[in-house]
């Protein structure tokens, strides 16, 4: 079974929120004082959110191979960001979190994009703030649902 097309309208209104979001997550990108590449950050980000996980469970969250996440955690555990221990309960399983100064990382970075944000926004009126509350809980949404669509 094919996909329903997409109204006109709403593929136009797509493409216009794809480059506003890849053009916001840029600037948010450039606003950090780490040397770490996009994917060494994500990968950071998530074990803020996830970990402890297996190197599987961590390249399935990322979308990544198994190669390509041995090989990011291997970088970040050399820098000290990221640790990696073996799964008490299945030795088959090596499990990998964030270090003190990993975790003191991603926080900084947060704190420091969310300031920048912050300051992006504070000319815009009342009523823009609430649309963009409003569109936020959409995106929240729209992100949440599976990608399988």
């Amino acid at each position: 079974m094919s996909p329903m097309p997409v109204p006109d309208e709403t593929a136009e209104l797509a493409g216009r929120l794809r480059l506003a979001v890849t053009r916001l997550a840029r600037q948010l990108r450039q606003t950090s004082d780490s040397d770490l590449s996009p994917t060494q950050s994500a990968v950071l980000a998530t074990l803020a959110n996830h970990g402890p996980v297996t190197l599987g469970e961590l390249a399935e969250l990322e979308r990544v191979a198994s190669p390509t996440i041995t090989k990011v955690t291997g970088i970040l555990q050399e820098r000290g960001l990221v640790l990696k221990v073996t799964d008490p309960d299945d030795r088959r399983f090596v499990r990998v979190d964030l270090t003190g100064e990993g975790h003191a990382l991603v926080e900084r970075s947060r704190a420091r994009k969310t300031a920048w944000l912050a300051r992006q926004l504070q000319d815009l009126s009342p009523a823009e703030l609430g649309q963009l509350a409003a569109a936020t809980d959409l995106l929240e949404q729209v992100t949440a649902r599976k990608a399988a669509r």
